[in-house]
């Protein structure tokens, strides 16, 4: 019982000052912010009070791979909003990118962390490389008084849904599917429906920034909790991703120029 209200106290305040933030400083920031582990973390950490941190550190290895399909989504939705395409075809695009990368990912993540760490982070850096610039303007345009709610219940029903199936999913693919990339997919969708493709490429550049931190909050919970305990692991990859976002917030409010031309 404790550990239910746990899931459903914690994931959804999180979510809540996520969105808020977002709200506050635009598109871009809000792609940022939800490339926390907002819902990995908490999955990877019900995990390891359900089923111990050996069963842990499999799952913060299999949110690795799937952060490479979270930035794949990013470089697809932008090229695809930056070519004219709505967001419905965007959308779609993403998604087809995530599950094409996070299953090319899965043969890695039952080896040892730190390749695949390298693997996918060198592959982020390129899909960074390769997206299309992106203004990092404020909002001008308030989403519907229901968007923070809606937020938190689909995000606090994905942890349920991974956490109770994690048995019969194991401990990558429930860490995989954790990365589901659901809380950038309705900013960006919100931010084409409601102010053009600009600001959804805003946010999806945002996301592709901001994964270098989650992915070493990840690459250090899979490599310490063992050893060092929950508590311990979960502190130090914090500490670790406020290092890391602290200089990824520099590099997102510097344009960075496309390696590639639209055609």
């Amino acid at each position: 019982m404790a550990l239910l209200l746990l899931k459903l106290s914690l994931t959804p305040i999180l979510i809540a000052a996520a969105s808020l933030a977002a709200r506050r400083w635009g598109a871009s920031i809000g792609g940022w912010v939800v490339a926390l582990p907002l819902t990995s973390g908490p999955v990877a950490l019900y995990l390891a009070l359900d089923r111990g941190t050996t069963f842990a550190a499999g799952t913060a290895e299999g949110t690795i791979g799937g952060l490479l399909g979270d930035a794949t989504f990013a470089l697809a939705y932008g090229w695809l909003a930056r070519g004219g395409r709505g967001w419905q075809v965007s959308v779609l695009g993403g998604l087809a990118a995530f599950a094409a990368a996070a299953t090319a990912a899965q043969p890695l993540t039952t080896g040892p962390a730190v390749i695949l760490f390298v693997v996918v982070a060198v592959a982020m850096a390129v899909c960074l490389r390769l997206a299309p610039s992106s203004a990092t303007s404020a909002p001008t345009a308030s989403p519907p008084p229901w968007d923070i709610p809606a937020r938190m219940v689909v995000g606090t029903a994905i942890v349920l849904a991974v956490t109770a199936s994690a048995e019969f999913l194991g401990p990558q693919l429930s860490g995989t599917l954790a990365a589901l990339p659901v809380y950038v997919t309705v900013l960006a969708v919100f931010a084409h429906r409601l102010e053009g493709p600009a600001p959804a490429m805003g946010v999806a550049r945002g996301l592709q920034v901001g994964l270098f931190g989650t992915i070493v909050f990840f690459l250090v919970v899979t490599s310490t909790i063992v050893q060092l305990g929950i508590a311990v692991s979960f502190g130090l990859g914090l500490l670790a991703t406020a290092a890391v976002q602290a200089v990824s917030l520099h590099v997102l409010r510097r344009p960075i120029e496309p390696a590639v031309t639209a055609p």
